[in-house]
């Protein structure tokens, strides 16, 4: 992914989330509101991911001593 690519997809996201977000608050729509801040956040963290393979493998791989006994 180019860093164009990346720009085109950061603002494509942040207009359609953010408008997503802001007809729910003006509505009084929360839930819908949150529900949209966790896609955003999701989508973002998709988008890292596919920025950056090696730090979603790195998230993927339990850490020492993190698993239960």
């Amino acid at each position: 992914m180019t860093s164009h690519q990346l720009a085109d997809e950061l603002r494509r996201v942040a207009t359609t989330q953010v408008s997503d977000i802001t007809r729910a608050v003006k509505e009084g729509q929360k839930s819908i509101a949150l529900n949209e801040v966790r896609d955003m956040a999701r989508r973002l963290s998709l988008l890292a991911d596919a920025f950056d393979p090696k730090s979603a493998a790195e998230k993927a791989d339990p850490q020492d001593g993190a698993q239960a006994a």
